[in-house]
């Protein structure tokens, strides 16, 4: 081999190895930029987690579809009754299991995770959301698509689906039909001045046995999950 074939070759090792050093960073930016939004949500920081949407945004969400910024800022509007920290109420997001693929180009992602939820209301607090009860549990999976825009990763499709929610003294076993705090979406905007662009069917949750598709294919046989 010449030199210059040698030099070629080298060249051509640098820069994919270049390649892979970025997809790993942009790995811990897609996990970081999901863990923050657990940490916002912890706090009820709804105008931080807005600004963490892409312009072109789509978030599924209790049945309904909201579009773009204007959509995520209805959702994330202090539907609860509460905006921002609030003395008395706990929303403590722990999110885990990530998996994030980054695509060859680097412009998107994929993730899945895991969302724990811890919450409730203190027993000195007297004026709190009447729909919050005052110790529950709720699981979920996150199926989410990120995009770098203007060079900031960005959540593209926010796809959270509730595993269940339970009161922390019946536990899971006698969760209830319906949601403990938000209920599926039954009216779009504007007739719901906070209601989604879109209403789809309620999506399955505990007792029922669902599977929150995987964005990744099979990691030794290569193939995607079909659902058979």
């Amino acid at each position: 081999m010449s030199q210059a074939d040698q030099l070629a070759a080298l060249l051509k090792r640098v820069e994919a190895l270049e390649h892979q050093l970025g997809i790993h960073a942009d790995i811990q930016a897609v996990r970081t930029l999901q863990f923050k939004y657990g940490y916002y949500m912890d706090k009820c920081l709804f105008g931080h987690i807005v600004d963490l949407f892409a312009e072109d945004a789509v978030l599924h969400f209790m049945g309904g579809v909201f579009r773009g910024k204007a959509g995520a800022r209805r959702l994330y509007g202090g539907s609860s009754g509460v905006n921002g920290p609030t003395d008395g109420m706990l929303f403590e997001h722990i999110t885990t299991q990530d998996i994030v693929d980054v695509a060859p180009d680097r412009r998107s992602a994929k993730g899945r995770f895991r969302c724990f939820l811890q919450g409730g209301v203190h027993e000195s607090k007297q004026d709190a959301p009447a729909r919050i009860p005052p110790q529950f549990w709720e699981a979920g999976i996150y199926e989410n698509e990120y995009v770098r825009e203007g060079g900031v990763w960005k959540i593209k499709l926010f796809n959270y689906r509730v595993v269940y929610q339970a009161d922390y003294e019946k536990g899971w076993a006698h969760s209830a039909v319906q949601p403990l705090m938000v209920s599926n979406f039954e009216k779009a905007y504007p007739e719901n001045p906070r209601g989604p662009d879109e209403i789809g069917p309620a999506p399955p949750r505990w007792p029922q046995n669902f599977i929150m598709p995987f964005h990744y294919p099979h990691p030794v046989t290569g193939e995607p999950w079909t659902g058979a």
